[in-house]
């Protein structure tokens, strides 16, 4: 059974666990600070806001997470000395700007009534078990949002892609990225779902979505 839970219902216990998984599902994007998540988790543990990540368990442990903020609401809260104590002066100082520049700007989209999803991961040990479905199916369900975006997904994606398509997400906007085919992949896709409340929802199901 998957239990999805808010980072900071879980609580602090639970923030080395949360990064960990964080860090190993998105350790190609960060090669460049460094190919050890131990490092990188050490690092990045301090500045996850857990209130804005959402964590699937199973059997107690994090099988995967979802990030979800809305208007100029960011996921990170870095310190600059803390990352150097880790990643060094010089890769601990890109890690921070990348993260700042990349992961922490307003989104241009940003209105009421409309989240942003992100960060949407599953530990290759759960893969296959609808880790993924059931933290969307969550976030879709959350009371006060009537639109949904994802933003910049790269386009190799396929499994992601393929999964938010199935949920009602429609691609609105492709971006290309220079240099993006030397890290393997050619645009950055962004998709977004608009929730009909005026559709009655089938019993136990989700608003129509359209």
């Amino acid at each position: 059974m998957i239990i999805v839970e808010r980072g900071d219902v879980l609580g602090e216990e639970y923030r080395r666990r949360i990064t960990e998984v964080y860090v190993r599902s998105f350790a190609e994007d960060f090669v460049a600070f460094s190919r050890d998540t131990g490092k990188l988790a050490d690092a990045f543990e301090h500045m996850l806001l857990l209130e804005r990540f959402y964590i699937a368990l199973v059997d107690g442990e994090p099988a995967g997470l979802a990030s979800l903020t809305e208007g100029d609401q960011t996921l990170f809260a870095p310190r600059l000395r803390e990352i150097r104590r880790h990643l060094g002066l010089v890769r601990g100082l890109l890690g921070y700007v990348v993260i700042r520049k990349w992961f922490m700007g307003a989104s241009a989209t940003a209105r009421p009534g409309l989240a942003e999803i992100g960060f949407v991961a599953t530990e290759p040990a759960y893969q296959g078990r609808g880790v993924a479905t059931a933290l969307l199916h969550h976030l879709l369900a959350l009371p006060g949002y009537s639109e949904y975006v994802l933003e910049d997904i790269k386009d190799t994606n396929a499994p992601a892609l393929g999964l938010y398509a199935k949920l009602g997400f429609t691609v609105y906007k492709r971006r290309s990225v220079r240099f993006a085919r030397r890290v393997g992949f050619t645009e950055l896709v962004s998709m977004k779902l608009v929730q009909d409340y005026s559709a009655q929802p089938a019993e136990g199901g989700l608003p129509g979505l359209v």
